[in-house]
């Protein structure tokens, strides 16, 4: 660990990178996942198994933690760290997305958004300032800059507009940023599905010398070859030497693609989300435990895997707990798809490290093509 935020590469494997992150509260080993803990929780989870599958970083959410508890009582109360007793690194997004997605009111302008809480009601403004405010609050290691995500399909007008004004306040929140030794502002590339938008925010960004850049904006709702298209043109205007983040990304399949067009991080509430629903990842490719085919399966989800969630309950049970509705089914499922995911990550850099990456990628792709193991 040090006393300064730090990117560190450490392998190359054609555009696939394997690095490390060093903050203060300690390493995150890249590509990395960061499980989701929207309101200062990963559903369905202990914050120590979190930790125990391999997670070095989780995501907060600005916008929640905002509203409820508030920002200003976290911070009474220690920060966020403190308060959801998880000392690792924790990375906020700025809350602009969830401001455009779920606020039935909302007034955008040069200074900010105003918005109508989905909670109760209630108004609020934030500009640039007051999201770099919060999230000094929370006392997040890595925070994000207010943009204005536009969902796709849209207009390029409306996207080069939302584009301009994103980097306009990533100025703003580089200023209200300042210099907070061993943390980091990443500011977030925009574009929407423009090549010469997108390298356009890429180039403006990297000209403000920041510690870490986001490509935002994707997967919301177009296909995954233009999500992968605009990473082939954005990775290559962004600084080598500082870690790229893909925000929302997302399924297995899209980790793998990214990482080797040279993404480092990733979220999504996929995993955590499907859990719940009574999906699970598995190496075999995905498994709907809701399906009758399980119904009197006595095999566990994966006997290879070293999650007792994948490894120790039958498939009938499973199937049992999530047909009830009970709420162990959604976490064991979660625990199962969680430490997928970060097996998914340590396979992924151990590749890298040993020049194998594609290689990898292949293999775990003929794996899920193969599907599930045949029903009894």
């Amino acid at each position: 660990m040090t006393d300064r935020f730090q990117f560190t590469l450490l392998a190359t494997d054609g555009k696939a990178r394997r690095g490390q992150i060093s903050m203060p509260r300690g390493i995150v080993r890249t590509p990395a996942f960061m499980p989701v803990g929207t309101v200062g929780t990963v559903k369905a989870m202990y914050l120590t198994q979190v930790r125990e599958l391999g997670a070095d970083i989780i995501l907060g959410n600005t916008y929640h933690l905002m509203l409820r508890p508030g920002a200003e009582r976290v911070a009474r109360l220690g920060g966020l760290h403190e308060l959801i007793r998880w000392p690792e690194p924790i990375l906020t997004d700025s809350g602009g997305f969830q401001v455009m997605s779920l606020s039935g009111l909302r007034k955008l302008d040069e200074q900010g958004v105003t918005f109508k809480s989905h909670v109760d009601g209630a108004l609020h403004h934030m500009s640039p300032e007051r999201s770099i405010e919060i999230q000094g609050l929370l006392d997040s290691d890595i925070q994000m800059q207010l943009d204005e995500c536009v969902a796709l399909p849209a207009e390029r007008s409306e996207i080069e507009r939302a584009m301009e004004l994103s980097l306009r306040w990533a100025e703003r929140c580089k200023v209200a940023f300042g210099d907070q030794p061993g943390k980091a502002m990443f500011g977030i590339v925009q574009g929407g599905d423009s090549p010469e938008l997108r390298v356009r925010s890429a180039e403006a960004l990297a000209g403000l010398d920041l510690k870490g850049y986001a490509v935002g904006g994707l997967a919301v709702g177009e296909p995954q070859e233009v999500m992968l298209d605009m990473l082939d043109i954005t990775c290559p205007a962004l600084p080598f030497d500082k870690p790229r983040y893909l925000m929302g990304v997302g399924t297995p399949d899209d980790i793998l693609k990214s990482v080797a067009r040279g993404i480092d991080m990733f979220d999504c509430v996929m995993p955590t989300r499907s859990g719940r629903h009574g999906l699970a990842f598995t190496r075999h490719g995905r498994v709907n435990l809701r399906n009758a085919r399980h119904a009197e399966d006595p095999r566990p989800l994966d006997e290879a895997s070293s999650c007792p969630a994948a490894r120790d309950y039958s498939r009938a049970y499973l199937h049992h707990l999530v047909r009830s509705n009970e709420a162990l089914g959604g976490m064991l499922l979660t625990w199962n798809n969680l430490a997928y995911y970060q097996d998914l990550m340590a396979g992924i850099r151990a590749s890298i490290e040993e020049g194998r990456f594609q290689s990898f990628m292949e293999e775990t792709q003929e794996t899920w093509a193969r599907g599930d193991i045949p029903a009894r």
